[in-house]
């Protein structure tokens, strides 16, 4: 089983790389580097912003992969096939496929953008508003001149979808959300700072960025709550830690994340390292570096499924 991962160089400068799409085995724990994101085209204004590659995933044969403002396809060989822009996308951050469309998280307009993936257009789009503690979704038309303002209030990042609904979360939503096509209720209540909020199991399973781990909870009292930290490096064997010029850009931030089993977790942390986790005994089993570059940071995560 291999894993695909991509990666955003936070703090990167016009003319450098500031991303990438690696293909990792882990029975021999090597990596393959096959797009290498070097685009002139984007904001370079702090954080992450356009800079790197974000949420992946897969119809048939065809890969999808975001930049943070187009959708991108790939042939299971990275050739590109098709790309598409939406004026209310923005800082996406994670992509997932359910039916057939693909939900995209667009963390500037706190909304998510459906993708028609027969007609090959954004078709839906959804604004989730906030005000003293409750939650009202906005259903508006991703194609029409009107909509959302872009305010990046909740910083959606995070987005689940299964027969029981769409589930999404982000920095200062609170938890993770759940919509039933009608109303948004908050699901459970996470930590500030949390990335790829997903159910599993009977409970939650996220990364906590803000204490550098892998977490599981539970919702009962039979369920043993998890949580693992990310790999750490000695500061000495770092690099390019004086080029960050936003100051954002720092060791064991926790995101990327996807299942392998009920008990096998594959998630990421920086300087870009993807690790294979077993909740059943609460451990870390192995961790394969990409690079040193503290500025390096893995985001999407998925199980490569072209065997």
């Amino acid at each position: 089983m291999k894993l695909l991962a991509t990666s955003v160089v936070r703090g990167s400068q016009q003319g450098q790389s500031h991303g990438g799409v690696y293909l990792i085995d882990p029975q021999n724990q090597s990596v393959l580097q096959t797009i290498d994101w070097n685009r002139t085209d984007i904001d370079w204004q702090g954080r992450g912003w356009d800079r790197g590659l974000r949420g992946i995933a897969f119809d048939g044969e065809t890969i999808y992969i975001a930049a943070s403002d187009e959708l991108f396809a790939y042939t299971t060989e990275f050739h590109r096939i098709g790309s598409w822009r939406n004026r209310f996308l923005k800082h996406c951050h994670e992509i997932t496929v359910f039916g057939r469309s693909l939900f995209l998280t667009s963390t500037g307009f706190d909304s998510i953008l459906a993708f028609d993936l027969d007609r090959q257009r954004f078709h839906w789009a959804m604004q989730v508003q906030e005000k003293e503690f409750s939650f009202k979704a906005v259903v508006f038309d991703p194609d029409s001149d009107s909509g959302p303002l872009m305010l990046n209030k909740l910083h959606l990042n995070s987005i689940h979808c299964n027969e029981h609904g769409l589930y999404v979360s982000g920095l200062r939503s609170g938890g993770m959300l759940h919509f039933n096509g009608k109303t948004i209720l908050m699901s459970v209540e996470l930590p500030t700072g949390t990335h790829n909020a997903r159910p599993f199991r009977n409970g939650v399973l996220f990364n906590d960025s803000e204490a550098n781990a892998l977490r599981y909870c539970g919702r009962d009292s039979d369920s043993e709550d998890r949580a693992m930290r990310v790999p750490t490096y000695e500061t000495g064997d770092l690099v390019h830690t004086g080029e960050d010029t936003v100051g954002i850009a720092r060791p064991g931030f926790a995101r990327g994340l996807c299942v392998l089993s009920d008990s096998l977790v594959a998630a990421g942390s920086s300087p870009s390292t993807v690790s294979l986790y077993d909740l059943a005994a609460n451990q870390r089993l192995w961790s394969v570096n990409l690079t040193m570059d503290v500025r390096n940071a893995i985001h999407g995560l998925a199980v490569w499924p072209y065997e």
